[in-house]
């Protein structure tokens, strides 16, 4: 899968911080777009990762540049999140170390996360994957798919 835009809400835990919001993202091969807001719809922060880079820009126009994803977050939240793996890591589209009754991958290990596929959109055996668990050491990333769109 190339480009897909994605809106839905993550949670992100590393021992007792944790960090609770809604997101929008459009990716294409050589660009993300992430758009962070709070639960009630207000803008906190956008990402963007391209060939210059990763940036955050926040609501108040500050913003903090890395060379890549991982980097980013770690400046942000304190500790790396997979963000360079998700768009391959989100849609499933990972060596399956279990699959479901119907074929779709249900758990897997990439780059030292453990990834579970809890739900998924449909029942249908192309289904889309719509709540997904990562997890590494006391780390964990938690994302409530509402809605794919495939381009």
């Amino acid at each position: 899968m190339t480009a897909f835009a994605v809106d839905g809400r993550f949670s992100a835990r590393q021992g007792e911080t944790r960090h609770h919001a809604n997101f929008s993202w459009r990716h294409v091969a050589d660009r993300d777009e992430i758009l962070i807001t709070t639960p009630l719809g207000q803008g906190v922060a956008e990402l963007v990762r391209d060939a210059g880079g990763a940036r955050l820009v926040t609501a108040d126009r500050q913003t903090v540049a890395a060379e890549d994803w991982e980097s980013l977050s770690a400046r942000i939240f304190g500790f790396p999140l997979p963000l360079s793996g998700l768009p391959r890591w989100l849609p499933g589209d990972v060596p399956a170390r279990s699959l479901d009754g119907r074929g779709r991958p249900e758990s897997a290990v990439a780059e030292g996360w453990t990834i579970r596929y809890l739900d998924y959109e449909s029942e249908a055996p192309d289904a889309l994957p719509v709540l997904v668990e990562f997890q590494r050491e006391d780390m964990e990333l938690r994302l409530k798919v509402d809605t794919w769109q495939l381009d």
